[in-house]
């Protein structure tokens, strides 16, 4: 078998890849919904691959894997990636989870990070409401994420809520040093979320990047009683090129309260500083960034040894990213606690592919399956509707 084609196509706003093969067999792979700039990227790979046997899955990533880099520029070859395992499930006949050594568990644990409830404003009261209305939702979340912080509106809407200018444009440009203000705000919207979860749902926070080590370390040791289930990307994080493990280590030896990172990552070379120094507690590597879904398992694994936990990123990965997410998450080691689960966006996403159970989450999981390769496939006709100006061809 080998690959003939490379397509890329925004649908909505996910840029989608298609591996085209010379026996018929299409893989397909998604990058995140806030990356429609993403498909020259992966086109740039296009004349690395073609001719390659897809189902030698890391030998084609050998030719490209060096080209990539930190949050975004990973994705393109991630999206690739997942696609190759696509194709090399569907010409086995079997999932791909058979193809990472089989899985461990037959539903994968989620949690939510993407109420379909807006937030009205930034107060402790509005937390609150939001986080209990979803826990009330028929999904059965038992696990809730809420961004805090740096990683919401509290810069805008809370006045002198820290030490530095607020710079618009890209996303998580915002650091400095906390006000008290700024610092009992964030403590007390914590603790009214926590308040109407009680210990029937786990609650994380996505708290970063921009916070300085005093803050991070003053914030863990302040929620301590509240059990969180992590702190996640305080000091470094989403768009960050780069790690810093040591000041991740200093947060994480002061505080009961796990520490995560990691969602930026690209490749496990990143990853070695965090578990060799005990640096967090939990990681969060995203398939659709950290370089595919088997150097997401070599991270899981490589994890495991330290004792570190795992809980996937993919808030923004679609439904290609839901069947990624399944797949790898099944073979994952017992450090997996959840994957972030992406929704459909726009929501016409469910009319233009089958494969998912329905409902797709059943009491805060999701049931593995068993159709070959990822196991999503698009309907084309209905598909083709959403394609965006340039892209007609791309199922042809």
């Amino acid at each position: 078998m080998k690959i003939t084609e490379l397509k890329c196509a925004i649908i909505g706003q996910n840029p989608v890849v298609r591996i085209v093969t010379d026996e018929g067999i299409c893989g397909y792979g998604e990058a995140e919904a806030s990356k429609p700039y993403l498909k020259p990227h992966v086109m740039f790979y296009r004349d690395y691959i073609l001719g390659k046997d897809p189902t030698d899955v890391e030998r084609v990533m050998l030719g490209i894997r060096r080209l990539g880099s930190f949050k975004p520029w990973g994705s393109a070859v991630s999206a690739i990636e997942m696609a190759l395992w696509d194709i090399a499930g569907k010409a086995a006949g079997v999932p791909v989870y058979k193809l990472l050594g089989g899985k461990i568990r037959d539903r994968v644990r989620v949690y939510n990070t993407a109420s379909p409830f807006p937030m009205e404003g930034s107060s402790p009261e509005a937390y609150a409401d939001n986080v209990l209305k979803t826990k009330q939702m028929e999904e059965g979340f038992t696990i809730i994420k809420r961004g805090d912080g740096f990683h919401s509106r509290m810069v805008q809407d809370i006045p002198d809520f820290f030490y530095g200018e607020t710079i618009p444009g890209a996303p998580h440009t915002h650091r400095g040093l906390l006000t008290e203000k700024g610092f009992k705000h964030i403590v007390a919207c914590a603790e009214a979320m926590k308040e109407v979860l009680g210990d029937e749902v786990g609650l994380a926070l996505d708290c970063g990047p921009g916070m300085m080590v005093s803050d991070a370390i003053r914030l863990a040791q302040a929620v301590e009683s509240l059990n969180l289930m992590w702190l996640e990307d305080m000091i470094t994080g989403d768009y960050t090129p780069y790690v810093l493990a040591e000041l991740y280590r200093q947060v994480t030896e002061s505080t009961s309260t796990p520490i995560h990172t990691g969602e930026q990552i690209y490749l496990r070379q990143h990853f070695k500083d965090l578990f060799e120094k005990q640096a967090v507690n939990v990681v969060g590597p995203d398939p659709a960034d950290v370089g595919g879904i088997a150097e997401l398992k070599w991270i899981a694994e490589y994890a495991d040894l330290h004792g570190i936990l795992m809980a996937p990123h993919g808030v923004l990965d679609g439904l290609i990213g839901i069947a990624a997410h399944v797949q790898m998450a099944a073979a994952l080691p017992q450090n997996y606690i959840a994957f972030e689960f992406p929704g459909a966006n726009p929501d016409w996403w469910y009319d233009i592919v089958t494969g998912l159970p329905d409902p797709i989450i059943k009491e805060g999981h999701v049931e593995v399956w068993d159709s070959p390769g990822l196991g999503i496939e698009f309907l084309e006709e209905e598909a083709k509707r959403y394609l965006s100006e340039g892209d007609e061809g791309f199922f042809d």
